[in-house]
């Protein structure tokens, strides 16, 4: 009992002669976070906030991309499929990603706040009916040049990169360089015309019937019972 009552004696003593020193070696780490903290206090005011200015680089940087919309789907794209729907789709796309890529590029975020403006865009998406390999293709070159547009390049390579655009796009789909090919899906029922050596005779036949200039065709079904063929056809959109 008595080696327990000098155990109990011992820490209390050493507990005793411990706390000073403990309690100034708090002390000095508080005093450091204290002056850290003035310290981030009078480098950072509290009242800081970003400033986005509406400098030279956004106003030509929007009217070259806005220039380059103009022509590739006021001039290339809406006189082929002549689809308005998809016209505000995309210029509307356009238009929200300089933005966006605009403030963004201007704005200092935290890796949070990067990562949570990922997951809202992540969630928002369409819901409509599937749209062609070509549309979203061009969807894809609105999105393009408002990025591209909209980072702050200098005027040389923002034209450099919005004249390839136009260049290219208008080789490869205006109809003054390349022909486009139209298809249509019809139900045919003269079904003796489907032999091989009756093509040239199905061929002309389809181009009394539709009124079209087909220049070629495709057996897609053929149904014995209703004596008729379901055919693919092409022509050439004028």
């Amino acid at each position: 009992m008595t080696s327990i009552k000098l155990s109990l004696l011992v820490a209390l003593f050493l507990g005793m002669a411990m706390f000073p020193a403990y309690s100034q070696q708090s002390q000095s780490a508080t005093n450091e976070v204290l002056t850290t903290q003035s310290t981030v206090n009078q480098v950072v005011p509290s009242d800081h906030k970003e400033v986005v200015t509406i400098n030279k680089r956004f106003a030509y940087g929007i009217a070259i991309d806005l220039m380059a919309m103009l022509l590739i789907f006021g001039l290339i794209y809406f006189p082929n499929y002549r689809n308005k729907e998809f016209m505000f789709t995309f210029f509307l796309f356009n238009i929200i990603i300089f933005i966006i890529t605009f403030v963004l590029n201007k704005t200092n975020i935290s890796m949070g706040a990067a990562f949570g403006l990922f997951a809202v865009f992540s969630m928002l998406r369409y819901r409509t009916e599937g749209i062609s390999m070509k549309e979203m293709t061009y969807l894809l070159i609105a999105i393009a040049l408002g990025l591209i547009n909209a980072i702050g390049l200098e005027l040389t390579p923002i034209l450099v990169f919005n004249s390839i655009f136009v260049a290219f796009i208008f080789v490869l789909d205006h109809p003054m360089v390349f022909k486009q090919e139209v298809s249509r899906l019809i139900i045919y029922d003269n079904i003796e015309l489907i032999k091989s050596g009756n093509h040239e005779q199905l061929l002309q036949d389809l181009r009394i019937r539709t009124g079209f200039n087909i220049h070629r065709f495709s057996i897609i079904s053929i149904d014995f019972l209703k004596d008729a063929t379901t055919i693919t056809i092409f022509f050439y959109k004028k």
